[in-house]
């Protein structure tokens, strides 16, 4: 088997550019990686005849863009024409959209190869990807242990190799924290900065597509080429396009850091907390001014998010009924059974729960005492984080409080998918952007990752910092070879 997935987007292009290989090589390449490590259950619809038939198409072309004949993975939420987009749900088990959402439209702009869909959380709801009807992914580093979610499938075909890049979208954490499970580097994006034009809604206020990829710089190249304004979004920003690599290998001298006291108590693991410790003092090595900081509303954030989050998703998924696409509940007796039966065999138990407990949240005077007095203390957590970033130019923390689980632990708790979010719900809650940078590993072997978090449209800060810190720690984030201590 050939390796050339093995090698840097730069060094492919290279080898594309001189001829030396075609873009069917790494098609074969993937398709072969993907069915050695089936059991890892990373892909719910793989496009093999049209990923073929597009890479020997590109034959003809000249390169012209670093992502020329570049295969990537979708995550299953991302509406692809002609290609199934189920969300991982039984509901939508034989959905085939009719149009392309804009980052597909963006990304195959730039000749870009899509493979597949990747495996999730129903519908996004989830924190380790067992909520999906087909199953769950298994995590390369010890499939015994879960992906995190809900973008599992995404973060686990990169981190396995199997592909060098993949899309994931975020709701509450749904990019960054299975990118730490997976020890990949995951971006979740300012709010508007990416359309959501085309990206199944779990909730509108707080989804972001983002780029999951092996290493810094082609994170911030992916986000070079989905990202800007787009007029089919409402929520999408008027911001001007940037080279987000621009500010990569820049010094990080006099940098000032903020550490929330929340992010690093007791919620957090030791050998979590060890690893992340052991990151601030290469800072402070390094140049960079790190303090402890209170952040108000921060232990509130998980209510806030379950209140928001599954009010807007029992609107959004409404939608699903049974007469316009999707399952359909064959010969009922009336219309009310068309739509209660289709929803009852159509949805998962956790979809069902989220729809049920917004709905109640929505419902008369409890759209007052809980939705929007949610929203108003949201304006304050937002606030909050506006006024650390008048003094500082990041605020870290960790990125999960522990390393991946295991897979077969009991998660019929629906507390607990909430709280392995909780280092990370509130940058959406603020529209921040965020990102997981892999720090360490734990005792176990198991990726630790950092969370990275600036202003709004501060991108490249982000990966300015990330891509220092990862040429400092030089990790060996390559699950199949030997693992760093």
């Amino acid at each position: 088997m050939s390796k050339y997935l093995d090698l840097s987007i730069k060094e492919i292009n290279k080898l594309l550019k001189d001829k030396k290989i075609k873009p069917i090589d790494l098609v074969n390449e993937v398709f072969e990686r993907i069915e050695s490590n089936s059991d890892l259950n990373c892909f719910i619809t793989l496009n093999k005849e049209e990923a073929i038939k597009k890479a020997k198409e590109l034959e003809s072309k000249e390169v012209d863009n670093i992502f020329f004949g570049i295969p990537i993975a979708i995550k299953d939420n991302i509406c692809t024409e002609g290609l199934r987009t189920t969300c991982a749900s039984k509901i939508l088990e034989n959905f085939v959209p009719i149009y392309n959402a804009t980052v597909i439209d963006k990304i195959n702009e730039k000749n870009m190869i899509i493979v597949g869909k990747t495996n999730m959380d129903e519908f996004a709801m989830g924190s380790c990807s067992k909520t999906s009807y087909f199953k769950a992914p298994h995590n390369p580093w010890n499939k015994d242990k879960i992906t995190g979610g809900s973008s599992g499938g995404s973060a686990a075909c990169v981190s396995g190799r199997l592909v060098p890049l993949s899309l994931g979208s975020d709701t509450g954490g749904s990019i960054r924290q299975p990118a730490a499970h997976c020890g990949i580097v995951g971006m979740k994006p300012t709010y508007g900065r990416v359309s959501r034009y085309g990206l199944v809604a779990f909730a509108s206020s707080l989804d972001q597509i983002g780029p999951m990829t092996r290493n810094v710089e082609e994170n911030a190249e992916l986000l070079n080429i989905i990202c800007g304004k787009d007029e089919k979004d409402l929520t999408s920003a008027r911001k001007d396009v940037e080279d987000f690599t621009r500010l990569i290998g820049k010094d990080i001298n006099k940098m000032k850091i903020a550490v929330p006291n929340y992010f690093v108590s007791d919620i957090v693991s030791k050998e979590v907390l060890d690893n992340f410790n052991k990151t601030v003092e290469l800072l402070k090595k390094s140049g960079c001014t790190v303090d402890y900081i209170d952040i108000k509303y921060l232990e509130n954030a998980v209510t806030l998010y379950q209140i928001i989050a599954m009010g807007e998703a029992s609107g959004n998924l409404a939608r699903f009924d049974g007469v316009k696409y999707g399952y359909s509940y064959e010969n009922p007796k009336d219309l009310e059974e068309l739509y209660t039966k289709t929803r009852q065999i159509g949805f998962g138990d956790e979809v069902k729960r989220r729809i049920m407990v917004g709905s109640f949240i929505l419902s008369g005077e409890n759209a007052k005492i809980y939705y929007d007095k949610a929203l108003s203390i949201r304006d304050d957590i937002k606030k909050s984080f506006d006024k650390v970033f008048e003094k500082y130019d990041f605020i870290i923390g960790p990125t999960t409080t522990t390393p991946a689980y295991d897979i077969k632990e009991d998660s019929t708790d629906p507390l607990k998918a909430f709280m392995d979010d909780v280092l990370v719900i509130p940058v959406n809650m603020a529209g921040l952007p965020g990102l997981n940078l892999p720090i360490g590993f734990s005792k176990d072997k198991l990726p630790i990752g950092m969370h990275i978090v600036s202003k709004r449209f501060e991108e490249a800060k982000i990966y300015q910092l990330a891509s220092f810190l990862e040429k400092e720690l030089k990790l060996n984030l390559d699950p199949r070879g030997d693992k760093n201590e």
